[in-house]
């Protein structure tokens, strides 16, 4: 059971969330879990270049219809509050993209002609780097059900005293999935009028859920006034601004771990984890 359960997030892709959390990971210096929940296009893998241990399949279930005891009454339908089940000329059809594995058709239907099979959705990975555990989630091409994954992707078992999670970008089903029950959310945020927009919504969200804030600024400069005076007004946190740095983004467009590379960025990711940690006790 972890001690600190942080959670890197952003209103919207391309803030930089995934880098800042791999230099969290990175700066520990100690036994660290990594668990990159951005199912759709997980990448922290990119810059760890992790020897990977372990793969496993993830399915969920759905209903399967045997027609020869089927009479059509449509008490699946009726029970269905997903909208995953029509029934045509007293045949039910089954929309798999939108069945939630609720399993309420199957105890609705007097006929007993539904059962479940196991649908495949995508893949959970194990790897590691060092002292960085790296657990990785791999949503199937063409698949939606990425909030599925990431819900079995939270339950692996966690051994190391910090779990650092790398959320899906914007304020989704997925997005929540992958940052309930966290300790502290950290929101990456960069200094733009779309930047300042997802990130009220990301807040809005985090408030909801009742989860402790900080802000993160990548690529500050003078137009980072707006985000400070929201933070401000809002009594929310900013942990740390990040300046635009030609070195830091040379380093990041070959894929290498900043902290690792520029030592004046090592330090300020240490001193950004130890803040946070202070904040969460």
């Amino acid at each position: 059971m972890p001690k600190y359960t942080i959670a890197i997030a952003s209103g919207k892709g391309g803030t930089g969330k995934t880098t800042f959390a791999v230099n969290l990971a990175y700066v520990t210096n100690s036994a660290v879990t990594l668990m990159d929940c951005d199912v759709e296009a997980p990448n922290a893998h990119l810059f760890l270049n992790p020897e990977w241990v372990n793969s496993e399949e993830v399915a969920v279930l759905n209903p399967l219809v045997d027609e020869n005891k089927c009479n059509g009454c449509k008490e699946c339908k009726n029970h269905c509050r997903f909208n995953a089940i029509a029934v045509l000329k007293g045949e039910p059809l089954i929309s798999l993209e939108l069945c939630h594995s609720c399993g309420a058709c199957l105890l609705a239907c007097p006929e007993q002609a539904i059962t479940e099979f196991k649908r495949p959705i995508g893949t959970i990975k194990e790897g590691s780097l060092g002292q960085i555990k790296l657990l990785q989630g791999q949503l199937n091409i063409g698949e939606v059900r990425s909030s599925a994954l990431i819900d079995q992707l939270r339950t692996k078992q966690v051994d190391t005293d910090l779990l650092l999670i790398d959320a899906p970008p914007g304020a989704s089903c997925a997005t929540i999935a992958a940052i309930k029950d966290v300790d502290f959310l950290v929101l990456v945020t960069e200094p733009t009028p779309l930047g300042l927009n997802d990130l009220k919504i990301s807040i809005q969200m985090a408030k909801f859920l009742n989860i402790k804030i900080g802000v993160v600024i990548n690529k500050s400069d003078v137009s980072s006034a707006p985000v400070r005076e929201y933070c401000a007004k809002q009594q929310i946190p900013i942990i740390s601004e990040f300046k635009f740095d030609p070195n830091l983004a040379k380093v990041y467009s070959y894929g290498q771990i900043i902290a690792a590379k520029l030592p004046e960025y090592y330090d300020q990711f240490s001193r950004t984890l130890k803040r946070v940690k202070e904040m969460i006790r």
